[in-house]
């Protein structure tokens, strides 16, 4: 036995009933663990003796891993859980690991045929860092992996997880996946669509906002955009740093039909979800629960609470993190309910990484409508790419890719034919306001440009996109122009690797009319 394994420090309230006699010894394990240091989402490093190794624990404890964001943590836990129980293997403790160990160990994860589950370049390049800090830590040397040497980076490092879909064929995965439709556009007779308006009106929030799950699975009600912009069709709200990947605070855009079908889940699905909550005391036997008095705004918004025990408290929304957010209720008609925007059919807050198991399970029903039995007896990546192309698979970070693609093309059929900017007007167009690339990375949030163009608009960077639209017929009827966006979109999706669209998919492009 070489298995490592890992246990994580439960939230405030989460360490569920424990014996009166206690564990391991320990009357009061929650309070043990706070003496200790330990913060929930802590990792704790079991050997393979189930005994906790005294020197990881350490490690945990330490600045270096403590100033990590409780995500990067979980992420260099897990990451280095794997070579520890490679080195176990080996018999060698990790303070004794060599380059070569750390060199046959990559080998193993990324290129070795006999393994089935290999891994990119860029999630190799990811469990470096947690090895390097670790072993920079340990102070063990020579350092068996330094992720700042070339020689210990992946080459293909790029991320090749761009998942894109034209707007029609999300039409096609929405109306199967999550609305319960047959291939022929009706809906199964067996469909529960308890949580239909909420999983649709969150994927429209993320195609129209370009925003990443965590940011738009953490909002509050009160943060949804209520301004319109000039012409009436976006509208604006603002994005509180914490949730944010730069924990940068921004403006976010969302059109106004995405927004008005997140109002229309408040006051059906979520309304309900509330009152049987309410109906059932779930609210009552909360650990945590911070009423909110007031919320201020102007630059710096701030909410403002008092919790069960009469503690008054206060915060700007811009950092607080997603955890925190939970606490928050608010005072309505028939007792508090949760501010937290996206509940569970219980009319608990739903954790943002909760949404994935959503968009699993409709990848799964759209395979079930449009892959035969023989051709499901195959996991998704043993399969044929001809029969991965009959079944939109999607992710929620999918949604910002598309975002990202629709915009380039729509800005770039805006600035070559709307504006009929000649070349030197487009030069000097973007040298006033920036190009399409330039917008794409305000909309996304993006630090820099070039991470737009490298992670999220790779495949289609190096086409030639103003010969491409050129070929597209325009017209003056909007009706007809968004039918010509269709087209320029099916033509990059037949000449780009990695889109989906519809006419890819064989046997539906007549059933999607």
């Amino acid at each position: 036995m070489s298995e490592w394994r890992l246990a994580w420090v439960p939230d405030p309230g989460r360490w569920g009933t424990l014996p009166p006699e206690g564990v391991l010894g320990v009357q009061d394990l929650p309070d043990a663990v706070a003496r200790i240091g330990l913060q929930p989402g802590d990792p704790v490093f079991l050997d393979p003796n189930f005994e906790v190794d005294p020197d990881l624990l350490n490690y945990v404890l330490s600045s270096v891993f403590q100033s990590l964001k409780r995500e990067s943590k979980r992420n260099y836990a897990t990451d280095t859980r794997p070579l520890l129980t490679f080195l176990s293997s080996r018999g060698v403790s990790w303070r004794r690991a060599t380059p070569q160990d750390l060199h046959d160990y990559r080998h193993w994860r990324c290129d070795a045929p006999e393994n089935p589950g290999r891994i990119s370049g860029t999630k190799w390049d990811r469990e470096a860092a947690a090895f390097t800090k670790l072993f920079k830590w340990g102070k063990v040397y020579p350092l068996p992996v330094d992720v700042s040497r070339s020689e210990d980076r992946a080459a293909d490092s790029v991320s090749s997880r761009v998942s894109w879909l034209t707007p029609r064929t999300w039409g096609l995965w929405s109306d199967i996946g999550l609305r319960g439709h047959t291939r022929s556009g009706i809906t199964v007779p067996e469909w529960e669509s308890r949580t239909e308006i909420r999983n649709t009106s969150f994927v429209q929030l993320l195609l129209s906002s370009g925003l990443r799950r965590q940011e738009a699975g953490s909002l509050l009600i009160f943060e949804l955009p209520t301004q319109r912009l000039r012409h009436g069709r976006y509208m604006h709200g603002r994005l509180a740093g914490a949730l944010t990947r730069s924990k940068n605070s921004r403006t976010y855009y969302a059109s106004v039909d995405a927004v008005g079908q997140v109002e229309a889940y408040t006051v059906s699905e979520r309304a309900w979800a509330v009152q049987r909550a309410q109906a059932a005391g779930r609210y009552e036997r909360l650990p945590m629960m911070r009423l909110v008095t007031k919320v201020t705004h102007g630059l710096k918004p701030k909410v403002e609470w008092v919790d069960a025990n009469g503690v008054i408290g206060g915060l700007e929304l811009s950092r607080m993190d997603w955890r925190e957010r939970q606490w928050l209720f608010l005072e309505g008609p028939d007792g508090p309910e949760p501010a937290w925007l996206w509940l569970t059919e219980q009319g608990l807050p739903m954790a943002p990484d909760r949404w994935n198991g959503v968009f699993r399970m409709a990848n799964l029903r759209c395979e079930k409508v449009l892959l035969t039995e023989e051709e499901r007896k195959f996991q998704r990546q043993f399969r044929l790419a001809e029969v991965q192309g009959k079944s939109p698979y999607v992710t929620p970070h999918s949604g910002r890719h598309s975002f990202a693609l629709y915009m380039l093309i729509l800005l770039n059929e805006l600035f070559e034919k709307r504006y009929g900017l000649t070349q030197k007007d487009r030069r000097d167009f973007a040298l006033l306001f920036g190009d399409p690339w330039w917008l794409v990375k305000v909309l996304l949030g993006h630090a820099d440009v070039e991470t737009t163009k490298r992670h999220y608009l790779a495949p289609v960077a190096h086409l030639q996109l103003e010969s491409i639209l050129a070929m597209a017929d325009t017209t003056d009827d909007e009706d007809e122009q968004v039918e010509d966006l269709d087209n320029v979109f099916a033509r990059l999706a037949r000449e780009t690797a990695g889109i989906q669209d519809i006419d890819a998919l064989v046997g539906v492009a007549g059933a999607a009319s």
